[in-house]
């Protein structure tokens, strides 16, 4: 009983009281003969060593063996796809476009199957909209001038641009900005120009790129007052606006391209920069448009103008929303049209067709006046004298009256709409209304 006892298991002798140590597959009873040690650790002087009780830690352990590849589990081809109740909970994240990638594709595959969900989708998404209404993206139309009049208003510029160019300075970069990102189908987009004249309504098909040659040509009349080259050459024709252009789309090979865009661009820079330079005598320069002159201050005014209303063509052609000048600057364009009704009134009667003076008055005498009236940003009042462009408008001998909105007004004098479709409101003389109407219309050209 006090010697060691023996194992009929493993063949060898363990002390008395010592545990029973597991092998790799349990007990020292059931292990395996071939995985069984033969002998313990042997010291120095070739002894059985310290003994079980000696020894600091347990029998070592086997590696575990690992399974037969055939026993692996298949890996499966594609994860499982979300539940009803994950997708239903998605559907706000969603409606505010915050899922991933992954989880939009989820959510909008169950949505093709799923009625409820469909709807529910539907009714977060409407919500959505009224809390958080969409914006265009678009660089808003007047953000240029805004930044500039307050980079000027923190450091004015040295040599800034001259009030009565700055209308044209920006309906040139308005215009420019439009044309930017135009691919060349855009360029080759028809394009109906639009004016009237001797009664009707006159129209002449072009393309953009053609819309850009005729406000280069027409702006160069400006570059030659100023004693800068002309657009045309040497051998430009000597006439009007519409000489000008019509050599122009004439005289080239091909019909105009994006490439127009450039010299029009580089040449309205030019013109800026020049009546920068020039100081405030270069304002009373006379620019000739064949059958008339205009001051070079009103001439610019009269391009900024022009450059607006084709530009309004052109984004109306390929399908672009195109805002109206500032409220300042439509106000000097109404101005100068305002300005002009008493001669276009005046040559129309030459031409037979206005009704005749009721009363001359010597120059500078109060005359009959109709007064103009005009609602909207840029309005404001005018009188505008109907017998003589020498009379002198008087609010005492005012016989009649017109109310239009700012931007149907210029739509008026760019032959847009016809003086039967302005909604005016009218008050008075019935005759001086309707010819005050039509000479705002002859103000019109190509």
């Amino acid at each position: 009983m006090n010697g060691p006892a023996e194992s009929p298991d493993d063949g060898y002798e363990r002390p008395r009281g010592a545990p029973r140590i597991p092998g790799p597959r349990g007990a020292a009873d059931d292990l395996d003969p071939g995985h069984a040690p033969t002998s313990l650790p042997t010291g120095a002087d070739g002894t059985s060593g310290p003994g079980w009780e000696g020894m600091s830690g347990a029998w070592p352990k086997a590696v575990p063996e690992l399974p037969e590849p055939s026993e692996l589990p298949e890996p499966s081809a594609q994860p499982a796809p979300p539940s009803h109740a994950v997708l239903k909970s998605l559907l706000g994240a969603w409606a505010l476009a915050a899922c991933s990638a992954e989880e939009t594709q989820a959510v909008e595959d169950h949505l093709t199957e799923c009625a409820p969900c469909a709807e529910e989708a539907l009714r977060l998404r409407d919500a959505v909209g009224l809390l958080h209404p969409e914006e265009n993206l678009d660089l808003k139309p007047l953000l240029r001038s805004r930044v500039l009049e307050d980079c000027l208003g923190k450091r004015p510029a040295r040599i800034p641009v001259p009030a009565w160019a700055s209308p044209y300075d920006t309906e040139t970069a308005r215009l420019d900005a439009l044309l930017q990102d135009f691919g060349d189908s855009e360029w080759h987009t028809p394009v109906r120009l639009k004016w009237f004249e001797e009664e009707q309504r006159r129209t002449q098909r072009t393309t953009v790129a053609g819309v850009i040659g005729h406000l280069l040509t027409v702006d160069g009349l400006i570059a030659t007052a100023l004693g800068l080259d002309d657009p045309l050459g040497p051998d430009a024709p000597r006439g009007g606006p519409t000489v000008r252009t019509e050599h122009f789309w004439h005289a080239a090979a091909h019909p105009a391209t994006r490439q127009v865009r450039e010299p029009w661009r580089e040449q309205g820079h030019t013109l800026v920069r020049t009546v920068s330079f020039a100081g405030r005598g270069v304002a009373e320069l006379r620019v000739d448009y064949g059958h008339f002159a205009l001051p070079l201050a009103d001439a610019f005014l009269e391009r900024a103008f022009e450059c607006w209303v084709h530009a309004w063509d052109i984004a109306e052609a390929v399908d672009y929303p195109y805002e109206p000048p500032s409220g300042p600057h439509l106000h000097r364009m109404i101005d100068l049209a305002a300005r002009l009704l008493p001669e276009a009134l005046a040559k129309r009667r030459r031409d037979g067709l206005a009704a005749p003076a009721r009363g001359l008055v010597a120059a500078g005498a109060p005359g009959r006046t109709l007064h103009l009236e005009i609602e909207g940003a840029g309005g404001g009042g005018w009188d505008i004298a109907l017998d003589s462009p020498a009379a002198k408008p008087s609010p005492e001998r005012t016989v009649a009256e017109i109310a239009l909105d700012g931007v149907e007004f210029c739509q008026l004098a760019a032959g847009h709409i016809s003086p039967e479709e302005a909604a005016a409101g009218q008050h008075g003389d019935r005759e001086a209304i309707r010819d005050v109407l039509f000479a705002a219309a002859s103000l019109s050209r190509m």
